[in-house]
């Protein structure tokens, strides 16, 4: 979910031709191969989670399949991939919401799925994502692009111990514009989503086109929040330096980077979203994570089983916890799976509070001019960290 890529744009093109070819030489499959070859393999490009064994062996077992996870944390960076021909590499791609409607399936790198297979798996999902669930189908309203699973508010989050859960919430993106704050805050590296958030502290919309103002007040927000960050890390770092008291709060962040630490017994580690902000007075950002299959010329046939499959009750409990991070699913709405969860467990993902922050909160969308936005805030870091 959380975007941390460090590969370059430079760089980019020759690193996806590397990978195919290995997952060529690994027996993926070679062109021209027959499609009955691929009855037994299935790749996946995704987030983690679905990557992890807990989700990929009860199916390997049950399919006698050899099946191959790629985790990365970077959209754009997987969607790339398959534009530099790595369509014949996956069968599924696991990406936050907008991707597969605004831009994969406009560019012919993913396929339909079957509306009368997959559709009513809908209706046992949350209220909020019944079919037609806008960010599974295509702009037309024809085509079922995708299934929706993990989902989840990401803002920021504190140390109830040192702020409260109410002054967070009210003092929203301000916290991390305030001087007096400097030192006392991380950031989690995380492209995509520090670009949303320092355009929310510098008080504009990310979403929407960019004056010239609002660039240079990005600029010079990203500087200043760079500058006061006493930390920047993943997400193991930023946790253990909240719990340690080295810093009070961090951006970027939310159910998904609090939940390991909460799930370990530090309930006062907590994500929190704003009360109010400059997206048609909302101040949080929502993602939802769409798993499509990719256009791939000799498909596997798995792909649409393995869809089906992490829909169960079951599987789908194991996908919120699968090991790392752990977040609600849509699947959350059906009794049967609902139940599965332990108190426990829905603290660890703020059961208590999460459709408070749903309302609070926009989804993930694309940034206009975001290559823009990444180099100027690329250049800040590089500036604090060299500071």
């Amino acid at each position: 979910m959380a975007n941390s890529s460090r590969i370059s744009r430079r760089n980019f093109m020759q690193q996806s031709a590397l990978w195919a070819a290995a997952f060529a030489g690994a027996g993926a499959f070679a062109p021209g191969q027959a499609q009955a070859a691929r009855e037994k393999e299935l790749n996946i490009l995704c987030w983690e989670g679905y990557n992890s064994a807990q989700v990929l062996d009860p199916f390997r077992n049950e399919r006698g399949a050899t099946v191959k996870a790629e985790s990365l944390t970077n959209d754009p960076t997987m969607i790339n991939r398959l534009r530099a021909g790595e369509t014949n590499v996956w069968d599924l791609i696991n990406v936050n919401n907008p991707w597969a409607r605004k831009v994969m399936f406009p560019e012919k790198l993913i396929k339909p799925l079957d509306r009368a297979r997959f559709e009513p798996y809908f209706d046992r999902m949350m209220p909020a994502f019944k079919a037609p669930y806008k960010w599974a189908m295509d702009e037309s309203g024809a085509e079922l692009l995708g299934m929706a699973q993990r989902f989840g508010p990401y803002s920021y989050v504190v140390n109830t111990d040192k702020i409260s859960r109410a002054a967070a919430e009210d003092q929203g993106w301000s916290l991390f514009a305030d001087a007096a704050n400097a030192g006392k805050y991380g950031i989690l590296e995380s492209d995509d989503w520090n670009v949303f958030n320092i355009c929310l502290v510098a008080g504009f919309d990310p979403f929407k086109e960019h004056s010239e103002e609002e660039v240079a007040k990005f600029k010079e927000t990203a500087q200043k929040v760079f500058k006061g960050a006493k930390v920047v890390g993943d997400i193991a770092t930023m946790n253990q330096a909240l719990i340690s008291g080295e810093i009070d709060f961090h951006m970027t962040g939310g159910t998904y980077s609090a939940s390991p630490a909460r799930a370990d017994g530090n309930p006062n580690i907590r994500g929190i979203t704003p009360k109010t902000g400059p997206m048609n007075g909302k101040g949080g950002i929502a993602w939802i994570e769409i798993t499509s299959t990719v256009n791939n010329p000799q498909l596997s046939p798995l792909a649409a089983d393995f869809l089906e499959y992490v829909q169960s009750p079951e599987m789908a409990h194991t996908v919120a916890f699968a090991e790392g991070t752990f977040n609600p699913v849509t699947q959350m709405g059906n009794p049967d799976c609902f139940k599965l969860f332990t108190k426990e467990e829905l603290d660890a993902i703020q059961w208590d509070s999460l459709e408070e922050e749903m309302s609070r909160c926009v989804e993930y969308d694309i940034v206009p001019g975001y290559d823009k936005l990444l180099d100027i805030m690329t250049a800040a870091k590089r500036e604090a960290s060299a500071g």
